[in-house]
Parts: structure tokens; C-alpha cells; sequence
């Protein structure tokens, strides 16, 4: 029987380019905001560049609400982006946007971070994947945030779709955290003792005028400000929903595995969560074709032996979750390659052709969009005319 238990959300951001000249929208037509706001008027969310939306799923409980949640917003949006002259892409950076010529979305709460962050709000022009589990016990929260910390390497490789900014090949597979960590609170959270010394912190950062309240925290995970969730906000936003879906997989079961055996990872010192942050690097740069440092066998271990060890350890977990299937595609993922893999790819080849590098990044942007938008029955769908048709 599967359980209930574990419940959990997921928030995808998304990227939305101009259909003609394939680069970010600097200012949201009122009209697709009205349009997209009456289809999704609970799910869809404002994010603080206008060139970005945010989706969250209602609380799921199983991996088909999720997946059915996701298809229906991904493929109602990109309907009525396309209707507006846009294209919708999910994934970590966009290929060609320059950051300078981005608009802040007018909220209040944005226009404090901006005021606040100044050049480094403009430059956040960055789309990732967010998933909250549910451990509703505040205690088990903190335990949990920093014992997962050895496994957020493997979840950010597995997602990587970020190899360009700026319209360049930055030489890695996931930029976006590069570009993130350039904002305070951002990286690993800290080796904290219980929730009491978590509870310390960020009392004594409110009291002292350092930020309004927890939300204002961006680790790689975190306590959730709003929900009884523990929320994973390492990972690229996914081009692939099937993609998406694996890593949720993944981060569920490893929550379940880290509730079910309090004593795994109990012993985390500073130099884990250094090597942790060496992984972090290793995932940003080589994606799944590097290797991450073990530092029970002092050696290097292939991104895919890794990860054989880790499903090796949630079988249980998968099974009384229901999330077999989609934990099987991080296998997937490694043999075929994350996203950022597939557009490095149809960039060189495109780039070879007349048009060099303008004609690669623009392939790389289609590759995108056809891939994001899911139709109802679940299939990207096929041939260039989607996007052609947009213009």
C-alpha cells in the first residue's frame, strides 16, 4: 500500500522569451498576465523580473497528481505565451537574455529585495526547481535539512540546465548558482545542533534588521517560512518534466530514508559540509561527467556510481512512496545527459552551420520551448512549426 505520508509541492520557474527575436521579455504584455491568472488563478505566481512566472502545484500526494499538475501548467501556459508572442522555456539560465536589460516585476515585497540587493537584484535573472516535503515535526526539519546535505551535489547534477549566460557558453553545465551565490544567504546551510540554534539565527537576524523573517533565507535547502515543509531549492529548473519529476522522486524518498534512520549522517563536521560545497562546484562545473569526493574512501567516485548507491539505499522508501518509476529516470537522466548536456549539443551543431553563434542560440531556445511545453497526453510535441507558428 502506499502511503499518504510525506505529502509534497512542487514550484518550477520559468522563463519568457519573445518568440521573434528568441530573447527575454523585458516587460510582460498586462494581457498574458490576465490571461494566464484566470486559467491558473491558484497555481500561477508574479516572480521579481518580468521576464519570469512561477508555478506551484497544489499539496500532492502521489507522483501522478504531480506529474498531471505539472503537464496541465505547462502546457496551458505555453498555449497562452504562444497566443501573446512568447515562448515558454524552463530551465536554469536563458541562452542569450542580458540581465542589464531587465525590468523588476512592481510588488512590495520585490521592491524591498531590490532596494536591498541593488545590481545583484537585476542580475538574478535566474529559473530554478523547488520541492517541498512535508516533516511536519520542526525538530526533524533542521536534522533533516543538514543531514541531506552529501546528497544536494548529486540532486543539482542530475538537474543541470544553465551552460549559458549572457548569450555565452560559460564552460559549465550549471551556472545559475554561481550567478545565485552572489546574493547573501545563499550556498549550504550550516552544520546547526536542532532547531533551537536554527531558531537562534534567524531570531537574531530579525531582531537585528537583517531580514523581515525567514523567507528571506536562500539556501540550497531550507525550512520552509510558510509550510510544514522542508524545501529543496538546489536544482536547475528542468527543461523535461520527466526530469523535474525524477528529482522530486529522489528528494522525497531521501527525506524518508533520513526521518526513517535519525542516525545517518548524524556525525557531519566542518569538513563535510566542506566537501559538500566541493561537490556543489563538481555538479556546477562538469554536470553528470565528472566525479564527486568521498569522504569515507578518500577517493573520487563517478557521478553514476553514486548514484547507483543512493537508489540502492531507498528501494523501501520508493516503494511505500509509489515513486518507483520516476526514481528510475535519474538513471535515465545519466545515460542520456541533463539538459544541459542537449543544448551544448544542438548549440554546435547549429553554430557550425552559416548562422554561427546567433543561429546556436536560437536552436538552443527552440530545443527549449518544444521540450518545456507538455501536451495533455503527456508528449512534447513534435516538429519546429511550434515555434515557427509563435512568431
Amino acid at each position: 500500500m502506499v502511503s499518504s505520508a510525506y505529502r509534497f509541492g512542487v514550484e518550477e520557474e520559468y522563463f519568457l522569451s519573445d518568440a521573434e527575436s528568441r530573447g527575454a521579455v523585458r516587460k510582460i504584455a498586462p494581457r498574458f498576465i490576465e490571461a494566464a491568472q484566470a486559467a491558473f488563478p491558484e497555481e500561477l505566481q508574479r516572480e521579481m523580473l518580468q521576464s519570469q512566472i512561477e508555478v506551484a502545484t497544489p499539496v500532492c500526494e502521489s507522483m501522478t497528481q504531480a506529474r498531471h499538475s505539472l503537464r496541465r501548467l505547462r502546457s496551458g501556459l505555453a498555449t497562452i505565451a504562444r497566443e501573446h508572442g512568447m515562448l515558454l522555456l524552463a530551465c536554469g539560465t536563458h541562452p542569450s537574455a542580458v540581465w542589464a536589460r531587465q525590468r523588476a516585476t512592481e510588488a512590495k515585497r520585490y521592491d524591498g529585495i531590490m532596494r536591498d540587493l541593488q545590481m545583484l537584484g537585476s542580475r538574478n535573472q535566474l529559473c530554478g526547481l523547488h520541492v517541498h516535503v512535508e516533516v511536519p515535526d520542526e525538530e526533524q526539519r533542521v536534522s533533516i535539512m543538514v543531514r541531506m546535505l552529501p546528497y544536494l551535489p548529486l540532486l543539482l547534477a542530475l538537474s543541470t540546465s544553465s551552460p549559458f549566460w549572457q548569450g555565452r557558453r560559460t564552460g559549465l553545465m550549471g551556472y545559475r548558482l554561481c550567478a545565485y551565490a552572489e546574493l547573501p544567504r545563499t550556498g549550504l546551510p550550516e552544520l546547526f545542533e536542532d532547531a533551537a540554534d536554527y531558531r537562534t539565527y534567524v531570531d537574531t537576524m530579525v531582531a537585528a534588521g537583517a531580514m523581515r523573517d525567514s523567507s528571506f533565507i536562500w539556501w540550497a535547502i531550507r525550512p520552509s517560512h510558510q509550510h510544514p515543509t522542508l524545501e529543496l531549492r538546489v536544482a536547475d529548473s528542468c527543461t523535461r518534466l520527466d526530469d523535474t519529476l525524477a528529482i522530486t522522486a529522489l528528494y522525497r524518498c531521501l527525506v524518508r530514508h533520513l526521518a526513517r534512520k535519525p542516525g545517518l549522517n548524524a556525525d557531519l563536521t566542518a569538513a563535510s559540509r566542506a566537501l559538500a560545497g566541493e561537490n556543489i562546484w563538481r555538479a556546477q562545473r562538469y554536470g553528470l561527467h565528472g566525479g564527486f569526493v568521498c569522504e569515507k574512501r578518500r577517493a573520487m567516485q563517478p557521478v553514476g556510481q553514486v548514484l547507483d548507491e543512493v537508489l540502492d539505499l531507498l528501494d523501501e522508501d520508493a516503494a511505500a512512496l509509489g515513486c518507483g518509476l520516476d526514481l528510475a529516470h535519474c538513471r535515465t537522466i545519466v545515460a542520456g545527459g541533463t539538459s544541459a548536456d542537449m543544448q551544448l549539443a544542438i548549440f554546435e551543431e547549429a553554430r557550425a552551420g552559416a548562422g554561427g553563434q546567433s543561429a546556436g542560440l536560437v536552436a538552443v531556445t527552440d530545443w527549449i520551448a518544444a521540450q518545456t511545453r507538455v501536451d495533455d497526453d503527456g508528449l512534447v510535441p513534435k516538429g519546429a512549426n511550434l515555434l515557427r507558428g509563435a512568431a
